[in-house]
């Protein structure tokens, strides 16, 4: 019998063919567009240029959490299968996804009081969220058990670093990510905003690019700052909002500041593109441990309350390292060619 049911959602951007894996069952964020309602299948049933291609002719897509049917029915189904289950949600500081599903869990967990779901906030989004998701594939089919992988996740969470440049604020400022007196500062200066995911899982713009040419160079650097070379794997995900080339020029970018590094590429998905619009891109890696960018007032707070997990700066698993760059299509984590594969030897 399988040690863990791994549960994850359409919010984490990898492509279809990555999460479809035994023993892992994805939960589609429904969203809007044009009067029509569709279910996010990481672009299985629509193409992403069709996606943004209409976004660039006005459509504004709208969006909305997990309904409280599928969670349940999700829920329900993994319980009554009777395997140990760890849920890995989209933030909770973006989406009321999170609160639901511990709702709903208390709720299924009343009918089926041995039944064992853990439910973790990844206080992530979008491909920091499937970095975070990419790993777990790999320690799952490790063996880890549902407590192992929550236990895991809580931790690891705090090590993904992104940084993510969008083209205006218009589409984040109507989903009412940020406020509309940023969006209209930022159309004033004609920029291109920069935008990280805080430790408490909300955006946080940190800076603009005047052009894009100027914005690559500026995730670049990012990464070359922010990347942790002392035991992380060498793994990079460029995602983008139907800008290929643009992300061609971001990977040939971060390779040359890493020789050997795994640069996976990935198209934005129809949720997260709701609310970053087109020609989004973002670059995600293992780097510094978020916890340290708290003020001195919030890590007074989490010492006195005993967070654990603060005390602990490095992270208690490393992924390997990759032997050399890899080329063509997207490996899965059980795969020989994938550098986190529990199959490889060499790094």
């Amino acid at each position: 019998m399988a040690k863990c049911h791994l549960i994850i959602d359409s919010c984490c951007d990898l492509p279809a063919s990555v999460v479809r894996r035994p023993g892992v069952t994805l939960m589609k964020f429904p969203y809007t567009v044009d009067g029509g309602t569709f279910e996010d299948d990481l672009f299985e049933s629509v193409s992403a240029e069709a996606f943004y291609g209409a976004m660039r002719k006005g459509a504004e897509p709208s969006t909305a959490q997990v309904t409280l049917q599928t969670l349940t029915d999700t829920f329900t189904a993994a319980a009554e299968e009777g395997t140990p289950a760890v849920y890995l949600a989209f933030s909770s500081g973006l989406s009321a996804s999170f609160d639901a599903a511990c709702v709903v869990r208390d709720q299924v967990l009343a009918e089926h009081p041995d039944f064992e779901l853990h439910i973790v906030d990844t206080h992530l989004a979008s491909v920091a969220e499937g970095l975070l998701v990419y790993e777990a594939l790999v320690q799952h089919e490790k063996g880890m058990s549902a407590a192992e992988l929550a236990a895991w996740a809580e931790e690891a969470r705090c090590f993904v670093n992104e940084e993510f440049m969008v083209d205006d604020l218009e589409a984040l400022r109507r989903g009412g990510r940020i406020p509309a007196s940023v969006a209209v500062a930022g159309a004033a200066l004609d920029v291109k905003p920069l935008l990280v995911i805080a430790e408490d899982g909300t955006l946080s713009l940190v800076g603009v690019a005047r052009g894009r040419k100027k914005g690559i160079r500026q995730l670049a650097e990012y990464y070359k700052k922010n990347v942790d070379d002392a035991g992380q794997a060498h793994v990079a995900i460029v995602g983008h909002a139907d800008c290929p080339k643009d992300a061609a020029r971001l990977k040939e970018a971060l390779e040359k500041e890493a020789p050997g590094l795994l640069c996976l590429v990935c198209n934005i998905g129809p949720v997260i593109g709701s609310h970053v619009g087109a020609d989004m891109l973002a670059v995600v890696f293992w780097g510094h441990d978020k916890r340290e960018n708290l003020s001195v007032a919030d890590r007074i707070a989490r010492k006195v309350k005993g967070d654990k997990k603060w005390r602990s700066r490095t992270p208690t698993w490393e992924p390997r390292r990759s032997s050399g760059p890899w080329r063509g299509a997207w490996p899965t984590p059980a795969s020989p060619e994938c550098p986190m594969s529990p199959r490889r030897t060499s790094w």
